[in-house]
């Protein structure tokens, strides 16, 4: 089973994390069940940002951004080279390592 490390975030996991997970999973399902409550406001579907999370090792095993993955990133506060909608990227048997961006663009939080 591939081991997913997620660094230290203030908000979601200030003491970090590590678990495992299977593979053919997205990031943000596997995320979400080790209880770590990433945000998704649109369900999951690759329509928002709310779910970006930045790998910072092990990128290069996951499933390739689509053109919509692509052009939903270009909004992400905090956009790197190895960003990706954690809805989007599926886990294969790699190890992953994955940052958790401080900030997200979340209107409906934000005007809620």
């Amino acid at each position: 089973m591939p081991k997913i490390t997620v660094l230290p975030h203030p908000e979601y996991l200030p003491q970090g994390a590590t678990f495992e997970t299977d593979a053919n999973t997205t990031v943000c399902d596997a995320l979400l069940d080790h209880g770590i409550e990433i945000e998704h406001a649109c369900g999951k579907v690759g329509a928002c940002t709310t779910c970006h999370v930045v790998i910072a090792q092990g990128g290069d095993s996951l499933n390739p951004a689509g053109e919509q993955e692509d052009d939903m990133l270009d909004r992400a506060w905090g956009l790197q080279p190895t960003s990706r909608l954690s809805c989007q990227a599926i886990v294969s048997d790699a190890d992953l390592v994955v940052d958790i961006p401080k900030y997200s663009i979340n209107q409906v939080k934000e005007n809620g």
